[in-house]
């Protein structure tokens, strides 16, 4: 793409990427820029957002299982497996047999991985104010009820 191109499109916030834009496409570019500030947060812990996920996950509800990582951090199973692998050798997971089906096998957080958990935590967490700060509580209740009524639509 040319240097004329890349000008032709307006920034976040104007044109057909502001209030008059798809709803799809501006949940897409709130998602993205939201998912660059967390990037960010998180760097120097050496964690990414997926990452993160799966530990905030495993933290809430231990013995899920692959599958049940990827729906959760919206993530492929083949994704969810590497991400699994890497905080395993990193001993922030451990991994055990299931007591039926032995292809399953059950992740829950070591003590390093709540450490770890914790102090990305507090990092992403510290970012919500930024993501409220325009809403009065009586909206930020609107936009949560309208977010999660969007995941819970069939697809």
């Amino acid at each position: 793409m040319d240097d004329n191109a890349a000008s032709l499109m307006p920034p976040p916030g104007e044109g057909r990427r502001g209030t008059e834009g798809y709803l799809g496409y501006l949940l897409r570019q709130a998602s993205h820029a939201y998912r660059q500030r967390m990037e960010k947060a998180l760097a120097d812990l050496g964690v990414t957002p997926p990452q993160f996920t799966v530990l905030t996950m495993l933290g809430a509800y231990p013995g899920l299982s692959g599958a049940d990582l990827a729906r959760a951090a919206f993530v492929t199973p083949q994704t969810v497996s590497v991400i699994l692998a890497n905080l395993e050798r990193a001993g922030l997971v451990g991994r055990r047999a299931h007591e039926v089906h032995g292809r399953i096998r059950p992740a829950a957080l070591t003590d390093a991985g709540r450490d770890l958990l914790a102090r990305a935590r507090a990092r992403v967490q510290a970012l919500d104010p930024g993501l409220r700060s325009d809403l009065s509580p009586a909206e930020e209740a609107v936009v949560r009820r309208w977010l999660v009524a969007i995941a819970c639509k069939e697809a």
